[in-house]
């Protein structure tokens, strides 16, 4: 399988940014997933589960390596009092490395946005969802027609196979890669999106149907290095 896409997204449930190479090391992606909104009157993390606006805004990095919301008016900043505005709750913006140890996110029960909420833990360091995903990569051969953008992957392969690689170490460009597990997926894959991306609840339910709630696979980085568009993933 050979990488067509790279994608990072510098901030949690945000729009991200494509990349042509990008070097990933043991937190993923170089500045994916190192930022967060969390609501101050709560103190939990935000996500696209419970707040769907976010994925109409996007995160892209600084030049001097910070990171800056674009909304969907076109408005840039990392302003905590205009982020609030416009999400209608009092909202900051936060880095990994302030929000130390595990942090608290809302999800809803049995898929129903209008139901019960429960909450869950996420992964300490970048705001992964679990310590055992650093980078996350998804075949075309797995999604067929479902528009990769809902699955947020960091890396889109061209070919079939990933459910294959769960327990072996790989080569990806000059970094190597522990496939742990298959990524587990919850509603966020049937949010709409910018560019013509609806709400869809048949596609969680034909993942729970079909693949046992499973899409992707997730990694972690023994080993880092720099990957670009092209390379090919090897037995490492």
């Amino acid at each position: 399988m050979r990488v067509l896409e790279l994608w990072r997204y510098p901030v949690k449930s945000l729009q991200g940014e494509r990349l042509d190479a990008v070097d990933v090391g043991p937190q993923g992606l170089a500045g994916d997933r190192q930022w967060a909104l969390f609501d101050r009157s709560t103190g939990f993390g935000l996500t696209a589960r419970r707040v769907p606006d976010l994925l109409f805004a996007a995160g892209r990095l600084r030049p001097d390596g910070g990171v800056e919301v674009v909304l969907p008016d076109g408005t840039v900043t990392a302003d905590d009092d205009v982020l609030s505005g416009w999400l209608g709750r009092p909202v900051t913006l936060r880095a990994a490395e302030a929000v130390p140890g595990p942090r608290q996110y809302m999800d809803p029960v049995d898929d129903e946005e209008d139901g019960p909420w429960d909450a869950w833990e996420g992964a300490s360091g970048a705001f992964h969802d679990s310590s055992r995903i650093r980078v996350s990569l998804v075949s075309t051969g797995t999604l067929g027609t479902w528009d990769r953008r809902r699955f947020r992957a960091n890396v889109l392969l061209d070919g079939a196979g990933e459910d294959d690689l769960v327990g072996s170490t790989v080569r990806l460009g000059a970094a190597v890669l522990d496939v742990l597990k298959p990524v587990s997926r919850c509603v966020m894959v049937t949010r709409p999106q910018p560019g013509g991306i609806g709400r869809d609840t048949g596609v969680l339910k034909t993942i729970h149907r079909e693949r046992g709630s499973t899409l992707a696979v997730g990694a972690l980085v023994p080993v880092p290095g720099r990957v670009a568009v092209g390379d090919t993933l090897v037995p490492a």
